[in-house]
């Protein structure tokens, strides 16, 4: 049997995305910027597109801009908000946490660099931000705080409304990484209350390669990259056309689908997680709780028990057919030990013993029970 459990890496293309990219491939070739009529028809499927991102999040159309990916989908409102800023108030203090993705940590690394005091705060719950300790970390010169949405390892969601509602009358800017959650949980960014959110079309069955950006009206933002007038002078470059489309095909076809896809993936992590209790409930340890997404299921393999070593475990997986990760797709090559694990206060050990499993609707119960079957297997192969 082949199973694939690494849907938080990425999804397949739905066939009806990739329908409606065809035409866009082939005989639609214009430049959306070229004023003939080649360019202006799709210049008016690039809006309607920009039109759909927007209402799947209760936004204005000017307020959606278009990106190559999830990471520059946070590299954009990161340093485009962190610079206008600094350059406008001088305030240059932005806060996040450990347990953020890479492409969050990686730019704030950067920003610090050039002289940009940036302050980590610790989790909880595995993974959520501790909103005492993130209240209590801001000072006068803040300028923006950049939390996600929903963990990409583990699946804690942040209370990001909660967190909003903090900082009203701080004029301090709140930044999402939605990556994970979007196109699988309702999200509405006025009543969340960010100030911006990213996305990524290749984690709900859309093209990779393209994202978008929601920056409420009014935030300061810079473009990072020159070159161009598209996406209102904030973005230049021509845009990708067949990915936009791409893209919003499977924004509405996620939208139809939202709860019962929510409601599907719910029984399959239920059915796992009771399984696996049932198989070894001291030493098979779930990184989650009822609050944190059905989507993903982090399990540890105490160290005590077992002699953990990630890239066995997964080799092991992948041999019987089963794909899953130990991290985030774009660091997990590495075999690390995960920040995030590391984060939630895992010793090395038990992150070296700690796997992603990570589901879509079309998974099934008769997947999960034969990954049962390899995962009792491989308890036994690797047990101390």
């Amino acid at each position: 049997m082949k199973v694939y459990f690494d849907n938080a890496a990425t999804t397949q293309i739905h066939p009806k995305v990739f329908e409606a990219m065809i035409p866009y491939l082939k005989e639609e070739f214009g430049n959306p910027s070229s004023i003939h009529s080649y360019g202006r028809k799709i210049r008016v499927a690039i809006e309607e597109a920009r039109e759909t991102a927007a209402e799947s999040i209760n936004a204005n159309p000017s307020e959606i801009y278009f990106v190559s990916n999830g990471t520059e989908a946070n590299n954009f409102p990161l340093f485009g908000i962190a610079k206008t800023e600094f350059n406008e108030s001088g305030r240059n203090h932005i806060i996040s946490s450990k347990v953020e993705h890479k492409c969050i940590l990686e730019p704030l690394e950067e920003l610090e660099k050039s002289g940009y005091e940036i302050q980590l705060i610790n989790s909880v719950n595995f993974g959520k931000v501790d909103s005492e300790e993130l209240i209590k970390a801001i000072k006068p010169n803040t300028s923006l705080i950049s939390l996600i949405h929903i963990n990409n390892e583990t699946g804690a969601i942040n209370d990001l409304k909660r967190i909003s509602s903090l900082l009203k009358g701080k004029s301090i800017y709140l930044h999402t990484d939605a990556v994970q959650s979007f196109g699988k949980t309702k999200i509405d960014v006025k009543e969340l209350g960010v100030d911006s959110l990213s996305i990524s079309g290749h984690k709900i069955y859309g093209p990779k390669g393209i994202g978008f950006v929601y920056v409420k009206s009014g935030t300061p933002l810079s473009p990072q990259i020159f070159g161009g007038s598209q996406e209102r002078n904030r973005r230049g470059g021509t845009e990708n056309p067949a990915a936009i489309i791409g893209l919003a095909e499977a924004i509405k076809i996620s939208q139809i689908e939202l709860e019962n896809n929510y409601q599907k993936v719910s029984e399959i992590k239920r059915h796992f997680v009771n399984e696996l209790k049932l198989l070894d409930d001291k030493n098979l340890i779930i990184n989650s709780d009822e609050f944190c997404s059905p989507y993903i299921l982090s399990l540890t393999f105490s160290s005590k028990k077992f002699k953990n070593d990630a890239e066995s475990f997964l080799m092991y997986l992948d041999i019987n057919g089963i794909a899953a990760s130990n991290g985030a797709a774009c660091t997990s090559g590495t075999l690390k030990p995960s920040h995030v694990i590391l984060g939630i206060g895992k010793s090395v050990e038990d992150a070296n013993g700690t796997i992603r499993f990570s589901f879509n609707p079309n998974n099934t119960i008769e997947e999960v029970d034969y990954t049962m079957e390899v995962i009792r297997k491989m308890t036994q192969r690797f047990v101390n």
